[in-house]
């Protein structure tokens, strides 16, 4: 469960076998409002809309045609299921968005609903791996995808070697982690800084407690829906996260709003969750040059109606 640049480098080969790197831009109105040089990264663009697809296709690369099965409520089942098809089981709570599930069964993988939480889907996606022997896939700890999500920090980094930090959402911590792997190679003197909802922070006490933690798992941003830490991510961020800021719910709805009409962007909440948190400690970044990450696109129809509506 090692990591290196190396890696990375690797799955960027992979990657652009199969995407263009995405575009990041600047936004007056977002720089006025948080008082710094904002550069939006946008992984919004994806075919999956979402970034966690590179994982899904370095993954693929590495382990061939294999059967897999793994647990996600969207972005990881999407990505997932883009890369392996119908070589793909995803088990998902009872209650996810059906035009989630509608997506995730669009691009060929099969769909097992079950339980109420991730947990549930976790614990079922383990007994499906065992009965079938398809290879269980975990969105947190397995290092392909960490790789390939990797890629996408090459991009700004190479682009903008001098930015003063990097603001990454955090649900598992396999995006925050590789910042931190290219960061140390390419700028070490970037900072990297996780944000979470503190409706579900078990990500955020597990790094501030310094031991694995599960957690009430609340939030609505469904990016950021994890109710335990991961292995993997947790003992890169251990060691060079710079910071870990939680913010509300509502703090990220209203960054979605601001990216809308500010961006000319939908952002699912993880994707707006790093303007709220610059929002949030305006007195933090004023005067600095960060990239923020618009991780996703995918908001549920209810999102949306709920942002329309106030």
């Amino acid at each position: 469960m090692e990591l290196t640049i190396d890696d990375v480098y690797a799955a960027r080969d992979v990657v652009r076998r199969h995407l263009p790197p995405t575009p990041m831009w600047s936004y007056p109105v977002l720089d006025a409002a948080t008082g710094a040089t904002v550069h939006v990264k946008h992984e919004n663009t994806q075919p999956v809309g979402a970034f966690k697809v590179r994982g899904g296709l370095n993954l693929r690369a590495a382990i061939g045609d294999g059967a897999t099965v793994t647990y996600s409520t969207g972005n990881h089942a999407q990505s997932m299921a883009y890369a392996f098809g119908e070589r793909c089981t995803v088990v998902m709570p009872a209650g996810t968005t059906p035009s989630k599930v509608a997506a995730v069964e669009a691009w060929g993988a099969g769909v097992v609903l079950t339980g109420a939480s991730l947990a549930d889907a976790e614990e079922t996606a383990a007994k499906i791996a065992a009965e079938t022997g398809a290879r269980l896939v975990s969105p947190g700890d397995t290092p392909e995808l960490v790789a390939g999500v990797g890629t996408l920090y090459l991009e700004i980094l190479e682009s903008r070697p001098d930015l003063d930090a990097i603001v990454v959402p955090i649900g598992s911590g396999s995006g925050a982690a590789a910042a931190i792997v290219v960061a140390r190679a390419l700028a070490p003197d970037c900072e990297i800084i996780g944000v979470q909802s503190s409706a579900s922070p078990a990500a955020h006490d597990a790094w501030r407690t310094g031991v694995p933690q599960t957690r009430p798992n609340k939030t609505r941003a469904e990016g950021l829906a994890t109710g335990r830490s991961f292995t993997l991510p947790q003992r890169i961020l251990r060691d060079s996260l710079s910071d870990f800021l939680l913010i509300s719910d509502d703090q990220i709805a209203e960054a979605q709003r601001l990216m809308a009409t500010a961006a000319h962007t939908l952002a699912e909440g993880a994707g707006a969750a790093p303007l709220a948190a610059v929002l949030a400690h305006r007195d933090r970044f004023a005067g600095r040059e960060i990239a923020i990450v618009c991780t996703g696109a995918n908001a549920s129809g209810p999102e949306l109606a709920s942002l329309a509506g106030r």
